[in-house]
C-alpha cells in the first residue's frame, strides 16, 4: 500500500506541496553527492524525474542539485535512518527518515509513536518485502504492458493512476529495469526503492481514520521522507 492513504486524506494544498518539494529536493541532494550530471547518476536522474513530476520550480531544482555536490553552501550531510513499529490496531510501520541530526530525528519518533508502538530493528521489516518499483506512462498507443514488464526483467506490474503502470523489480534489478522500459514504449516516471506489506491489516472506517491521523502525523515532519505501512486498500 506504500503511502497511498495520503490520497483519501485532504490536505492543505499548498502545505502539501511545500512538502512534496522539500522531501525531493533532499533526495536530490543525495543523490547529486556521486555526481551532478543525470547521464551518468540514475538515482540522481530518476530523483529529477520525480520532482519534474511533481512541477518543481526549476530554480529549486538546480539549487538541490548544487547543494548535494558541494558546489553549494558546503555538501548535504543528510543521513537516512529507518524506525520500525506499530500505528493504532497493530498496523506495521516502517518510517525513513533523511536528516541531518539523528538525535532530533529519534526524539521526534519516539513522540510520533507514542499513540502506537515503536519497535527494534527487525521486528516489522520481515513481513514487508523490499522492492523496486517504477512508475511509467506509454509513449505509443500499442504499449504493452506485460511485454514490457517480461523484457525488461520487471517481476510484475500493475495499473497505476491515470495511464500509468507500476512495474515491480526485484531490488537489486531496478535501475537495469527503468533503462530497459523506453525500448518497450514507456516512459519512465520514478524508479526507487520501496517496502511492501506481506500481510497488510484490514480495519473498520473507524479505526482506519485514526490510522491514517496517526499516519499524517509522521509524514508532516520534517525529518521523514517516506511511510511505508501495512494497511489494506
Amino acid at each position: 500500500m506504500g503511502a497511498q492513504w495520503k490520497a483519501k486524506h485532504k490536505m492543505d494544498a499548498a502545505n502539501a506541496k511545500g512538502r512534496i518539494f522539500t522531501k525531493l529536493a533532499k533526495e536530490i541532494a543525495v543523490a547529486a553527492r556521486n555526481g551532478a550530471d543525470p547521464d551518468m547518476n540514475a538515482k540522481l536522474r530518476s530523483a529529477i524525474e520525480a520532482a519534474k513530476k511533481a512541477s518543481m520550480p526549476k530554480d529549486t531544482l538546480e539549487r538541490a542539485i548544487k547543494k548535494g555536490a558541494g558546489l553549494l553552501d558546503g555538501p548535504a550531510n543528510y543521513e537516512t535512518v529507518v524506525y520500525e513499529g506499530f500505528a493504532p490496531h497493530q498496523v506495521p510501520v516502517i518510517v525513513e527518515c533523511l536528516t541531518d541530526n539523528k538525535n532530533r530525528s529519534a526524539m521526534s519518533i519516539r513522540q510520533l509513536f507514542r499513540k502506537g508502538q515503536l519497535a527494534t530493528s527487525g521486528a516489522v521489516s520481515w513481513d514487508f518485502k523490499h522492492l523496486g518499483q517504477i512508475e511509467a506512462e506509454p509513449e505509443t498507443a500499442d504499449a504493452d504492458m506485460e511485454l514490457a514488464a517480461i523484457e525488461a526483467g520487471a517481476q510484475d506490474f500493475e495499473a497505476g493512476d491515470d495511464n500509468e503502470v507500476v512495474f515491480l523489480t526485484e531490488a537489486t534489478d531496478l535501475d537495469l529495469v527503468a533503462k530497459a522500459l523506453p525500448e518497450f514504449g514507456y516512459k519512465v516516471l520514478t524508479a526507487k526503492l520501496v517496502y511492501r506489506a506481506n500481510n497488510p491489516v484490514t480495519l473498520d472506517d473507524a479505526q482506519r481514520t485514526e490510522v491514517e491521523a496517526f499516519l499524517d502525523a509522521i509524514d508532516a515532519d520534517d525529518d521523514v521522507q517516506n511511510v511505508y505501512v501495512g494497511l489494506a486498500g
